[in-house]
């Protein structure tokens, strides 16, 4: 699959489910889950155990019919080590431009967190396809306007404060999708194995999205 349809895949989309599971198991379990309900892009943080090893058996078993993407990535090298392990997109907590050099170099698409106008407009002249604002809980949907209203060519994605509550706010906003955390997957219902109320969950966030878009 192409850059620019991975891209469209999570535009489309809407929703990025960040999850930090125990097991490659268990992370292919819950996105059975999470693909029935709608949700088909799903971020592996590197902080989950053998996360390399998991998302490479994760795409092995889905191929092309779920996006995963690393996450909490800090460095170009860990950037490579997650490509080369099958990783279809790559996200980090801050903005590393030797990571979103390496990326573009791999034509993998990239979504460095940034927090102000100056490091948000570093990233996208240095070919970030996607902007991170992270923690995006401090500021809201009104810094996204905020920041879109003299820089519009921004795809933003908010992380940190998206529940159901907020989602629909932070699309109005205009973000490109949403990254969306515990308020979709948590430890508690991966180890209750809740798969119902997975299903539910991302449904509900879909719902929300697609909504607001209508709108």
């Amino acid at each position: 699959m192409k850059k620019h349809e991975k891209l469209d895949i999570i535009r489309k989309t809407g929703i990025i489910a960040i999850m930090r599971a125990n097991s490659s198991d268990q992370l292919i379990t819950a996105a059975d889950a999470i693909k029935a309900g709608g949700v088909c892009v799903i971020e592996v943080t590197m902080t989950t155990p053998g996360a390399l090893s998991v998302i490479e058996q994760a795409k092995h078993r889905y191929g092309d019919e779920v996006l995963f993407g690393a996450g909490s990535v800090l460095d170009a090298e860990t950037a490579r080590a997650a490509i080369l392990a099958g990783a279809d997109f790559v996200v980090a907590p801050t903005l590393s431009l030797a990571t979103v050099a390496l990326c573009n170099r791999y034509s993998t698409p990239v979504m460095p967190g940034c927090f102000t106008p100056t490091e948000a407009l570093t990233a996208w002249e240095a070919g970030a396809d996607m902007i991170k604002l992270f923690p995006a809980s401090f500021g809201g949907p009104d810094l996204v306007k905020a920041i879109r209203a003299p820089l519009p060519q921004l795809e933003i994605v908010p992380v940190g404060g998206v529940d159901l509550d907020t989602a629909a706010a932070f699309i109005k906003a205009g973000c490109a999708a949403l990254g969306v955390g515990s308020s979709l997957i948590n430890n508690k219902v991966l180890q209750d194995g809740d798969l119902d109320e997975l299903t539910r969950r991302a449904e509900a966030f879909v719902a929300e999205v697609r909504k607001e878009r209508a709108c």
